[in-house]
């Protein structure tokens, strides 16, 4: 017998993987900087944070927390914007 949309009646599988926790490269040995606040001269670190195309990359990718994802994003705009980075990856 067909359940709804069309397809048969079966047991829905469960997906029993679990996202592996990514420590934030922003926190220092473990501890929260108070206030958060992402140097932006430092291009090393802001690097690893930007794709090759120049795009920053998400909270999923890179593990950064809400707070400290908001001040990487300042940060790379701000060495952006003293051509400290490149807005491009080209």
């Amino acid at each position: 017998m067909k359940g709804r949309g069309g397809r048969p009646n079966r047991k829905k599988r469960r997906n029993n993987r679990t996202r592996a926790v990514k420590k934030d490269p922003i926190f220092v040995d473990g501890v929260r900087p108070r206030p958060m606040y992402v140097d932006y001269k430092d291009i090393e670190l802001l690097k690893k944070l930007v794709n090759r195309h120049g795009r920053i990359v998400g909270r999923r990718k890179s593990g950064c927390t809400a707070a400290s994802q908001h001040a990487v994003t300042r940060a790379i705009k701000r060495a952006r914007f003293m051509a400290l980075l490149p807005y491009s990856g080209h």
